[in-house]
């Protein structure tokens, strides 16, 4: 199928510029843990100088030590933030790949024999093939298309799915003229999910290739980043696996386009600190990335974890613990934020993202156990994991912070003051409430938490980038409208996130499937999703209004999201809102205003899923004569006699009854089947009159046949 002779790579890197690097990697996260701790043990101690009796008792105690978490969290976030906006003022990281080698020195290195691979599981078709064909004529129009081949890697079960990735893809294949350069294989058993789909790659294609580039369903890069990446890693053989910083294009919910502003705004300055800190030994986020074969599958290999509950069985959140294993192998994983073109998309609505964080909150809770119990993994990665963890254990830390909160004013309040916390201390201790001190602390907060937004777009202005934005006023009031949406977002996450990690901790089943991208979310299932939070919030404010008018005020930028949360998700769900935003200027990116040619031929050149409009996939696959034929060409013989007796009762309810009334499990054997392709190709065009068939016929008549790429 491929050529298995591939050639030698380049020279390595020397050893200076491996220690040079690794020496400022422990200086750059000295300094930020330096930073970072100081600036915590402050504001800890701020927060005991505000509580009423100065940490005295255990519930104080508790409550410092819960603040003193949450603001370790959002201090890393704002440094990692702040370095990398005097990294980009300066020009970038002198240490990072891209800078050790000149675009001359790069464009000479010939590229390697690379796959490029697109795991997919119940995917839109037409759009995932669309930034597919993009992708390959982008390679093409570089003229090292010789050099790549394109795996679709299908995990779908359901037969509408499936059979119209198969359908697209022959018609792909034509268009394209990428016959035994874009492939399709499509897995029976979807073992392990992704990381299994991936791993059967290897197993079966990988030692073909020097090189894998690993994409999403929603994954877009340019060919001339693709190119740029292999010759990377041809130059830097230490490199086993090389990470882009994927912008989120094609938003179009209001929801969607506030996480793809930020993304535009914010991302490149965070991405770059994060890149700064972790150097070699950064993060793998599983897609829009480029492997070295050899060592991934020599290394990579993710056995079950050996502990009970979630710290047992298959790994879920599979990508960084791929990064951790290549670098305990001795190889460097990199994070490249200045690798252009690089694009993904981001749930439509509320209810979709939290469902994504459900899946993602057990994955990254599995880490705990690498944490304290995976062997010469290295700090840095161990750090990373934490760090993931801490993302979501984050929001319950949040809960229980307001949970004791309440508990130190309601005892405030409602139960006589107790002068002797400490019951071996002769000396009382008088409560005493510190304003000043009070709003220093907040106001820090605050700071560490809008601070960095501010200093983005002063990096956009330096960088001259605001024009891709609108300009300075579109910018300015866009940024507000994103603090603004996630205020109003992050109570109502708090409680999702909250829900997850205790969910994960008692090992619930969660399911993974794929992703809705494009649809708006309804009142019911936005009613179903956000009832609890909101009936909790009723409760609450309820009880604090009745406590104190103080505390009630207090508590109301918790309250007020929480109670509004149907509505909010719902409005934010709207594409039309998202479209009328845009037409005033706000919330625009790059992309859009200036243009880009990759999007573009998303655009252009569209695919249907069906070549007729009126008939489902199923309903083609078996009316259709050329159609029928390439599923049978895909199909298997069954000869089990139990097998036979089966497909003989199925064949005859389709005919009968039509497909509605058979289920995904059955119409995938009908369909899975030759000789049932076959037969009932040649029954339903002899369907009697009256019948569902004939009722199919019929309506073709007089309608012309689409061409699957337009």
């Amino acid at each position: 199928m491929v050529a298995t002779h591939i050639a030698a790579p380049a020279q390595p890197a020397g050893k200076r510029t491996v220690q040079a690097w690794k020496f400022r990697a422990m200086m750059r996260r000295t300094v930020l843990g330096t930073l970072v701790l100081g600036q915590t043990v402050i504001a800890t101690w701020g927060m005991i100088r505000v509580l009423p009796y100065h940490g005295g008792d255990l519930l104080e105690i508790s409550l410092a030590g819960v603040f003193s978490l949450l603001f370790f969290g959002i201090s890393v976030g704002f440094w990692l933030g702040f370095y990398g906006f005097v990294v980009r003022l300066f020009g970038g990281d002198r240490m990072s790949l891209l800078h050790r080698h000149p675009p001359d020195t790069l464009a000479s290195v010939q590229p390697a024999r690379t796959a490029i691979i697109m795991p997919i599981y119940h995917e839109p078709v037409d759009r995932t093939f669309a930034r597919l064909q993009a992708i390959y004529r982008s390679l093409a129009a570089t003229g090292h298309l010789e050099h790549f081949d394109f795996f679709i890697l299908s995990d779908s079960h359901d037969p509408q799915y499936w059979l119209a990735e198969q359908a697209v893809w022959y018609h792909l294949c034509k268009e394209l003229n990428a016959d035994g350069r874009l492939f399709y294989r499509r897995r029976p058993v979807n073992l392990k999910h992704k990381s299994g789909n991936v791993a059967d790659f290897f197993r079966r294609w990988g030692r073909n290739y020097r090189y894998v580039m690993v994409l999403d369903a929603d994954s877009l890069i340019a060919g001339e980043t693709i190119l740029q990446m292999v010759r990377l890693l041809e130059v830097e053989p230490k490199v086993g696996i090389l990470q882009s910083a994927p912008l989120i294009v094609n938003a179009e919910s209001l929801f969607a386009r506030v996480q793809q502003f930020a993304n535009h705004l914010y991302g490149p300055m965070f991405t770059t600190g994060l890149a700064a800190l972790q150097l070699g030994e950064a993060a793998y986020w599983g897609h829009n990335a480029l492997i070295r074969s050899e060592a991934f599958m020599r290394h990579c290999g993710l056995k079950k974890l050996p502990g009970w509950g979630i710290f047992g069985g298959a790994i879920m959140s599979h990508d960084f613990v791929e990064a951790a294993y290549m670098v305990r192998a001795g190889y460097e994983v990199w994070l490249e934020p200045e690798l252009t073109s690089s694009y993904e998309e981001c749930p439509p609505t509320l209810v979709e993202d939290l469902t994504r964080d459900k899946r993602w909150a057990k994955g990254n809770l599995q880490h705990l156990w690498l944490v304290f119990r995976g062997k010469n993994i290295r700090m840095a990665h161990r750090m990373a994991f934490l760090n993931g963890v801490m993302s979501y254990v984050a929001s319950p830390l949040w809960l229980l912070f307001l949970i004791l909160s309440t508990g130190v004013a309601t005892r405030l309040i409602l139960w006589p003051i107790d002068y002797f916390p400490d019951k071996n201390s002769p000396f009382p201790v008088w409560p005493e409430w510190n304003p000043h001190l009070a709003f220093a602390l907040v106001s820090s907060t605050f700071l560490l938490l809008f601070l960095p937004k501010f200093l983005a777009v002063l990096d956009a202005t330096c960088k001259r980038r605001l024009s891709g934005f609108g300009g300075i006023v579109s910018t300015f009031f866009s940024m507000i409208l994103e603090i603004l949406v996630s205020s109003l977002l992050a109570p109502v996450r708090m409680l999702a996130h909250s829900r997850f990690v205790m969910e994960a901790l008692f090992n619930l089943n969660l399911k993974w499937a794929g992703q809705n991208r494009s649809s708006e979310t309804s009142w019911q299932q936005t009613l179903i999703s956000q009832l609890p939070g909101t009936l909790l919030a009723a409760c609450w404010a309820a009880f604090t209004y009745q406590l104190d008018l103080i505390f009630f005020l207090w508590s109301l930028p918790v309250v007020i999201p929480l109670l509004l949360a149907a509505p909010i998700s719902i409005i934010l769900g709207k594409v039309r809102v998202g479209k009328v935003l845009s037409n005033i200027g706000l919330l625009r990116i790059p992309e859009e205003i200036d243009g880009n040619a990759l999007l573009d031929e998303i655009e252009n050149h569209g695919i249907r899923t069906t070549s007729h409009a009126t008939l489902t996939v199923f309903e083609e696959a078996i009316l259709d004569p050329a159609v029928n034929k390439l599923h049978q060409a895909f199909a298997r013989r069954h000869h089990g006699r139990e097998q036979l007796d089966v497909l003989h009762n199925l064949r005859r309810r389709c005919l009968d009854e039509g497909i509605s009334r058979l289920n995904i499990r059955e119409q995938s054997i009908l369909a899975q089947d030759r000789e049932t392709l076959q037969w009932l190709h040649q029954a339903v065009w002899r369907a009697e009159s009256g019948s569902y068939w004939a009722g199919l016929i019929k309506s073709l008549e007089g309608t012309s046949k689409n061409a699957y790429i337009s």
